[in-house]
């Protein structure tokens, strides 16, 4: 698969329906895959920390989740084609998951919201397998956690610990493992567990969901200063390769 190349981070060059038609043939082929929906924020992680880079460089898969690292790939002359999230991916591959009958494993968030969580995935999606769960607090050297996974046998584990810990924990572990889809979902489980909204469809639409986030959620804006520092890297990369 073509490959864009953003401040070290190889970007798979992929649209979402194509990429789940890919995870979905893993599955049926007993395979594993690692996959991270990255955004700006992840992007300058990365760039600051070098083994944060490593940890992102063992996935099979890193699709742009955010508007921003579409138009920085514009920008470079290299274009990705679509915003490829990790909620609209944890989604689908729910849907398909009920359709199939695959088995899943919920990795994060805290115990009360897994609650909500299980009892709104068993009611929507009523033919899909829980085979385990556990709350994301827990530390990174707890090998009970990936036993825990592994006896389960899941065809899907939604990872979904914050960053940078989500990818680090399936980079740390993913060898471990035999097959199934490990995907970095982030907040999604909270947003499933009805803790958290999403953006409307309308701020989706004109890519402005980071803006409904941040209003929603003001504490964030320390985690949102990544995106200017973001935006002057690419310029100057953009600057460099025309002159």
């Amino acid at each position: 698969m073509k490959q864009v190349n953003i401040m070290g981070i190889p970007f798979a060059c992929v649209q979402h329906k194509a990429l789940i038609k890919l995870l979905d043939e893993h599955i049926m082929r007993n395979e594993k895959s690692f996959v991270i929906t990255a955004n700006p924020e992840i992007v300058m992680q990365a760039h600051d920390d070098s083994d944060y880079m490593s940890h992102l460089h063992r996935a099979n898969y890193i699709t742009a989740d955010g508007i921003g690292i579409v138009r920085a790939s514009q920008l470079l002359n290299n274009p990705l084609p679509e915003r490829v999230t990790g909620f609209d991916l944890m989604i689908d591959l729910l849907e398909i998951a009920n359709i199939k009958g695959y088995k899943i494993f919920l990795l994060g968030t805290y115990e009360d919201a897994l609650t909500r969580v299980i009892e709104n995935i068993r009611h929507n999606y009523p033919n899909i397998e829980i085979v385990g769960v556990h709350d994301g607090y827990f530390a990174m050297d707890d090998l009970s956690v990936s036993k825990k996974v592994k006896e389960a046998d899941p065809d899907l584990t939604f990872v979904g610990l914050g960053v940078p810990k989500q990818e680090r924990w399936i980079s740390q572990n993913i060898d471990y493992f035999d097959k199934g889809i490990f995907l970095c979902v982030g907040g999604s489980l909270d947003v499933i567990a009805g803790d958290v909204k999403r953006a409307p469809v309308s701020w989706q639409k004109y890519n402005v969901e980071w803006l409904y986030r941040l209003l929603s959620q003001p504490k964030r804006w320390r985690r949102m200063t990544s995106l200017p520092r973001f935006v002057v890297q690419i310029i100057k990369k953009r600057l460099k390769r025309t002159s």
